[in-house]
């Protein structure tokens, strides 16, 4: 037995007994409409939201409000004549001139304005950190109120990374003084599809 297999087994023998989880019943939020809801969040914390309707009226928008001559990449085989198709498993150094991140979000948190996205509908998973701008599409029905909500749809999920991010990347450090784009995308729409 390896020192590792000894300590692994050390500590699976000396484990405190299982409890109850707490009753958290009391933060069940029925949200009568998370679409607006949620609307209000993102752009309170800085993002912009766009009702879509479809991936046809996602493909006009992104032309109409991105540069195409930058480099755009998705992977989602949809958007493929608006956007490059991103390799997985692509070296990241190579990311560094993407402009645009087109990913499909697994769902969206209405309390909070966040999306939650996989490693499998991120393409590369430093793909939406990376991009100058990150476009999110959102279908309706995938919003959920709470991240209590959120918590129990994804438990069941099998993967390998995961993020919730919510609206372009923010700071406040430095005298208190709000900057967008700070660390990592200038910033986030979320085109909204039935």
């Amino acid at each position: 037995m390896s020192t590792r297999e000894k300590i692994l087994a050390a500590v699976k023998k000396n484990q405190p007994p299982l409890s109850a989880l707490p009753d958290i019943s009391v933060f069940k939020v029925h949200e009568e409409d998370v679409v607006k809801k949620y609307s209000e969040m993102f752009a309170g914390i800085g993002g912009l939201l766009v009702s879509a309707g479809s991936l046809e009226n996602v493909k006009d928008l992104i032309r109409k409000d991105f540069d195409q001559s930058k480099r755009m990449l998705s992977n989602l085989q949809a958007l493929s004549d608006v956007a490059e198709l991103s390799n997985p498993d692509a070296d990241p150094h190579t990311l560094e001139d993407v402009e645009l991140a087109i990913i499909e979000a697994r769902l969206a948190v209405a309390e909070n304005g966040a999306v939650w996205l996989t490693e499998d509908v991120m393409g590369h998973r430093v793909l939406p950190y990376i991009a100058q701008h990150l476009a999110v599409i959102v279908r309706e029905d995938s919003i959920v109120s709470t991240m209590h909500d959120a918590y129990a749809k994804i438990a069941s999920e099998d993967y390998g990374f995961g993020g919730f991010i919510g609206g372009p990347s923010k700071t406040a450090d430095i005298e208190q003084a709000l900057v967008l784009g700070a660390h990592g995308p200038l910033s986030m729409t979320v085109y909204l599809i039935k």
